[in-house]
């Protein structure tokens, strides 16, 4: 999947991988797709939450060697 910005959120601890995806988020513009990379296991329910409730959608999320990826479209 095509992201327009990566960002790497790896080896943070709640909430900083929300903090940082929130920053990242106010530098796309609507439409476009944010790349997520965390280790916190948290993350998962965290930023699933987070992008409901502020109306982005999450396209796709996976693990891969112990880091979680999300895909995530701005509302």
């Amino acid at each position: 999947m095509e992201a327009t910005k990566v960002l790497d959120a790896k080896g943070l601890a709640c909430p900083m991988p929300i903090v940082k995806t929130k920053k990242g988020m106010n530098e796309i513009n609507s439409g476009d797709v944010l790349e997520v990379h965390a280790t916190d296991k948290g993350a998962k329910n965290d930023l699933t939450a987070w992008a409901k409730s502020g109306g982005h959608e999450i396209l796709e999320n996976t693990e891969e060697d112990g880091v979680l990826k999300f895909w995530i479209k701005k509302a």
